[in-house]
């Protein structure tokens, strides 16, 4: 009876064992920290390096003639980063638009992978719209 109770905690705790470690490789590869621009401006050595979403508004939003690649800034309670970005970016994405950029800072620039355009305006009902009272 001993030697059964023994086999079977060795077992679980191979098993637990195995279960954790994988799970917290899986979880540290994509692990993403969300922030807003004024957060990570703050202290920016402290988010070096480190898979981001970071949340702004992009200003000066410049396309390189002929290319897919992209400069801008991203802005956020007065606090701003340049940002680079080279792709197929989203219809919505202009100047004055809220951003969500998937990426790394590195150095004072931040490297976006990928860009979340949103864009509230264009789910807004219209005023005057029949139907719609604008409350619930």
């Amino acid at each position: 009876m001993k030697h059964k109770a023994i086999k079977i905690g060795l077992t679980s705790l191979v098993l637990l064992l195995s279960f954790g470690g994988l799970l917290w490789s899986t979880l540290s590869e994509e692990t993403q920290y969300y922030k807003h621009v004024d957060e990570v401006m703050v202290a920016p050595a402290q988010w070096e390096g480190k898979r981001l979403q970071m949340h702004g508004f992009a200003k000066s939003v410049m396309q390189k003639r002929g290319t897919l690649e992209y400069a801008f800034q991203v802005e956020n309670n007065g606090h701003t980063v340049w940002a680079q970005y080279t792709g197929v970016a989203p219809d919505t994405f202009k100047n004055d638009s809220e951003v969500v950029l998937e990426g790394e800072l590195k150095g004072e620039i931040f490297h976006a992978e990928r860009i979340i355009a949103k864009c509230p305006s264009k789910y807004e009902p219209k005023p005057g719209v029949a139907g719609v009272s604008g409350t619930y």
